[in-house]
């Protein structure tokens, strides 16, 4: 009937009835929070390597460890994601289209590039000089040009090229001026051919690493060719003094003017003026750059103790470079790879470790091959076998693992080690060391930053 109400037997017409309650199911629970979260971060957390990575989405999420207690039970963000890892399984969507890898670079660039590193040593062909004060302008120059060229980069991977352009184009005539002072505190003014011989190699040295970081190392190589064409010939063809003289400042002056022109129209047009509400970009701290140039000075020492035991071995390193920096490149390509693959923190511990030995396989077989290559081209030469190969292989084990942690920002390990090694080599050598000390010194060096490699980069983290 309209308008009644149906009240069940013995209730009052005062008394509301009851609001009806869901009726709990024996057995059924509360749903667990972590696995709502689970579920709703299910794509990530399949996707992580790491718990680690999910750690730091958490966290960036606005997650805190007070948040985490309460909600979800466990002590920290941590926690919370290690749980995740173990829940979700391990799925690696393909994403959509070719595959981005910033790591892709060709073969012959860096070829070319060890070439320019090599060609210069043919200058001391041409014009026989006093060996101290080049080595002192040779040392500065390079830690002031390493950790100069790290400046330089960094400003170039805040997108401003016309910043690190200026960066170069004041630090290389300073670096420049330094080489020069160092070779006259050696060798003082009584011997002006050397001290000038010195300056000229400081002003290349400064110009080249203009011409490198900006990417131009074909204009550095045509610029060096009459030089290196006069010094191939000097063997078998008499070349009188001034031609050589000629010679080697054609080459200097064309470096020079390379590095000090624009590479192309409006490279050094001013950047667009900021507007008020845009924050000026901050550039790279300073002493940032000084484990740079330590690494710099460390590698420079244990160089030129090599050449001053076998001049074909240096050769052999410096021109090995090229190749170095190739494998880095494939390192860096296949660890990217390997993020997209392997499963589990373990798998990807392995396989980096895989990775690392399969590019010191070939990097070594390369330095091998350049080494007795040059030792046959160099009959006069100290023969090159036992313990100077030994130690020459060890030395490129050590220079390649601390190129490759530079890459990867552990620079401090790598300067730490690679300076420690110069040290302990050189303090030897003055001390007349029997000559099987300097492969002992090498094979501990590369024995840690191998180790080093392993333990840093065989995180996933470290390839984000």
């Amino acid at each position: 009937m309209s308008g009644s109400v149906w009240l069940p037997p013995g209730a009052r017409l005062d008394t509301l009835p009851a609001v009806p309650r869901r009726r709990t199911a024996p057995g059924w629970a509360a749903p667990d929070p972590i696995d709502e979260l689970a579920d709703r971060l299910e794509d990530f957390v399949a996707a992580a390597v790491h718990p680690d990575e999910i750690a730091a989405l958490l966290e960036s999420d606005g997650m805190s460890d007070d948040r985490i207690r309460t909600a979800y039970g466990v002590k920290d963000s941590f926690a919370l994601a290690e749980e995740l890892y173990v829940r979700v399984d391990r799925r690696h969507p393909e994403p959509e289209g070719p595959v981005h890898d910033p790591w892709q670079i060709g073969l012959l660039g860096c070829l070319v590039r060890g070439v320019v590193f090599a060609l210069p040593g043919l200058a001391y062909v041409l014009l026989s000089t006093a060996t101290l004060p080049l080595l002192a302008a040779a040392l500065t120059g390079w830690t002031w040009n390493q950790g100069l060229s790290h400046r330089a980069y960094a400003w170039l991977g805040l997108g401003d090229r016309t910043a690190a352009r200026r960066c170069l184009l004041i630090g290389a005539p300073v670096g420049a001026l330094l080489g020069a002072l160092s070779a006259l505190a050696v060798t003082g003014p009584t011997d002006p051919g050397a001290l000038a011989f010195a300056t000229g190699q400081s002003l290349y040295l400064g110009a080249a690493t203009v011409l490198l970081v900006m990417g131009r190392e074909r204009a550095l190589l045509a610029a060096l060719l009459p030089m290196a064409a006069g010094a191939a010939v000097t063997p078998v063809l008499h070349i009188p003094p001034l031609l050589r003289y000629a010679l080697l400042l054609g080459s200097l002056l064309a470096v020079v003017t390379l590095a000090a022109c624009p590479q192309g129209r409006g490279e050094l047009r001013e950047r667009p003026r900021r507007t008020g509400s845009r924050p000026p970009v901050m550039g790279p701290p300073l002493p940032a750059s000084f484990p740079y140039a330590l690494f710099g000075l460390g590698s420079g020492i244990l160089v030129l103790d090599t050449a001053l035991k076998s001049a074909p071995g240096a050769v052999a390193l410096t021109l090995s470079m090229g190749a170095a920096e190739w494998l880095l490149y494939r390192f860096r390509s296949a660890g990217l790879a390997e993020l997209r693959s392997t499963g589990t923190p373990g798998a990807f511990r392995r396989a980096t470790a895989l990775m690392v030995a399969r590019c010191l396989t070939c990097y070594l077989a390369v330095l091998t091959a350049l080494a007795l290559a040059g030792a046959a081209l160099w009959p006069a030469s100290p023969h090159l076998a036992g313990p100077r190969l030994t130690g020459l292989l060890l030395l490129g084990v050590v220079v390649w693992t601390g190129l490759l942690l530079q890459s990867f920002g552990a620079i401090l390990s790598a300067a730490a080690v690679t300076c420690a090694a110069a040290l302990a080599h050189t303090l030897l050598l003055l001390r007349g060391a029997p000559e099987w000390t300097g492969p002992a010194v090498y094979g501990v060096a590369a024995a840690v930053q191998v180790a080093l490699v392993c333990a840093l980069l065989g995180r996933a983290t470290a390839h984000r």
